[in-house]
């Protein structure tokens, strides 16, 4: 039998972020993306999500390099932890490999890792894969589409992509796709996070002018905040802060390395004079300030967060200084960035973040977008990726509408095997997949159980019980002793405490009267014991450890 191409998504699907895909055929495998998720609210003490890489580490053998769409984090956080346990030569266009950079600095990387950058329009042959690199619109510099060229057929992965005429750098290479499409495209693999909007995504060129309206007449401090991989808004507030006079200070440490990247590659023009250091800035009358801050999406610890919540050590909010949020917040951050603009706005601070202010726009294609996008490539199959699984319904409903088999559209889950011969595409069997919680300096060593655990712990609290037997006979020496953390205010429930004891107590003497020397049998009638007289009496389920010490 002649070998089939095999995609493979091992993140981006039916969830936001941690995007990769795998293709394979034969001997031959590439990575596109290698990006992270961030933990949900029921994920207590998880830093990051990054994907299994199992399946890579099982073929590294197999492995021609990894290739990057763009920079952002849900596209290339994952990569030092994927470099550690398999290496190979990483492709991306100039901006994003400076990024990709910095992280494998951080992580003592750089000197293994093989970072080889390439420009639209570049062709790289990767085993018996040949990745063609073609120029698209994103909200960060430098952001490409792929046209892999493989023995079965052409897959366009489009990545994260929007149309924008006037975009600085040029409009998406419409040309190349309608030329691909032309030659035949056997695959399309498509963004899908903006399926559910009508009509097309606004020009970057709209944020422009509403912070000129912003800025105008204004005689206070302004303080913008927005992604910090977005250069061209950043390029936009700098441009309008020449225009009305006033120095810019850059706070936040993610912000400052951007800005360090993108000046470097030329991607940012500044003025001489116009950058300041923030300590700079406390010498400046307020209308001749502006500083631009990490935080839009209410990260703790971030410096928008720090300044709401008076822990900046440069920057204090006063009343009147105004606070632009230039950015929208991602599904699942809409309470932590409402708390820093509760805050802010306590401060007596000038807030603005409204929608109908024009302050943001989306980096994604709406429906408009994505039609145009299949019409020029006319792909035999259709592979929508990049989304929750109701982004995912919604295009295959596009993509039928649009004149397509449905037999032809495939919808799949991470570890999904999609299998495509030169006329067929089917879902073969599933390979390892999954989320891999990073903790600290932790990798994989945070699971469900500890979740778990740890959910029992932040909802209901926990209760030790200490006590001490004899070694001779079993009998109590000493205890039992209760002791809680998170579930009552001891010194306002010292009834409770005694009550607790003498259900303890009862626990452990009938297991003595049984004779009973059993350590696993005597901890069991414990939290038995415990946990009803608990939920009857309070309604309340902690958890229950007990300690016993054989003295």
């Amino acid at each position: 039998m002649s070998e089939k191409l095999k995609i493979i998504p091992l993140g981006g699907l039916d969830e936001i972020g941690k995007n990769i895909t795998v293709l394979e055929y034969g001997k031959d495998m590439i990575i596109v993306d290698c990006g992270v998720g961030f933990p949900e609210e029921d994920m207590y003490g998880v830093d990051l999500v990054i994907p299994d890489f199992s399946y890579l580490v099982a073929n590294q053998k197999k492995l021609r390099g990894m290739f990057i769409t763009h920079g952002h984090e849900d596209h290339i956080g994952s990569i030092p932890y994927c470099m550690l346990q398999v290496n190979c030569p990483i492709h991306g266009t100039a901006m994003t490999n400076g990024l990709i950079k910095l992280k494998l600095e951080e992580r003592h990387l750089a000197d293994t890792v093989k970072l080889i950058t390439h420009k639209p329009g570049d062709v790289v042959k990767a085993g018996c894969f040949t990745v063609e690199f073609i120029h698209v619109n994103h909200s960060i510099a430098d952001a490409v589409a792929f046209a892999i060229h493989t023995p079965v057929g052409t897959v366009v992965m489009t990545g994260d992509f929007k149309i924008d005429p006037t975009a600085q750098g040029g409009m998406t290479d419409l040309a190349r796709l309608g030329e691909l499409g032309n030659e035949g495209v056997l695959a399309l693999l498509c963004d899908s996070t903006n399926v559910d909007r009508d009509g097309y995504t606004p020009s970057e060129n709209i944020v422009a002018e509403s912070l000129d309206r912003q800025f105008k007449n204004c005689d206070q401090r302004i303080i913008v905040t927005t992604f910090a991989s977005n250069m061209h808004r950043i390029q936009a507030v700098l441009a309008t802060a020449q225009r009305y006079g006033r120095k810019v200070a850059v706070t936040g440490r993610s912000m400052e390395n951007m800005l360090k990247v993108a000046q470097e590659l030329g991607y940012l023009k500044v003025k001489p004079g116009t950058l300041v250091d923030l300590n700079a800035t406390k010498s400046l009358p307020n209308n001749k300030v502006v500083i631009v801050s990490t935080g839009s999406q209410g990260e703790n610890m971030s410096a928008l967060y720090r300044m709401a919540f008076s822990t900046h050590k440069q920057v204090d909010i006063v009343a009147g200084d105004r606070i632009i949020i230039s950015a929208s917040a991602i599904p699942g951050n809409e309470k932590a960035v409402s708390r820093i603009i509760n805050e802010l706005c306590r401060k007596g601070a000038d807030v603005v973040y409204e929608k109908s202010e024009g302050l943001h726009v989306s980096g994604h294609a709406c429906r408009e977008e994505l039609k145009i996008v299949h019409a020029l490539t006319k792909p035999k199959f259709f592979i929508p990726v990049h989304g929750e699984q109701r982004h995912l319904q919604l295009h295959a409903r596009l993509a039928k509408m649009m004149g397509m088999n449905p037999r032809n559209i495939l919808i799949g889950e991470i570890g999904s095997v999609f299998e495509l011969s030169a006329r067929t595409c089917k879902l073969n069997g599933a390979v390892p997949a999954g989320k891999v919680f990073v903790d600290g300096t932790g990798i994989g060593d945070v699971g469900s159980v500890v979740l778990r655990d740890r959910k029992h712990l932040a909802q209901d609290g926990m209760i030790v019980v200490c006590v001490n037997l004899s070694s001779q006979d079993g009998s109590i020496i000493t205890g039992p002793d209760i002791i809680t953390r998170g579930f009552v205010y001891v010194k306002e429930s010292e009834e409770l405490m005694e009550e607790l004891r003498e259900v303890a107590l009862e626990a452990i003497e009938r297991c003595s009267r049984r004779r009973s020397r059993d350590f696993a049998t005597i901890k069991s009638a414990i939290k038995n014991d415990l946990s009803g007289y608990l939920y009857k009496h309070t309604k309340r389920n902690p958890m229950i450890l007990p300690v016993i010490v054989e003295i």
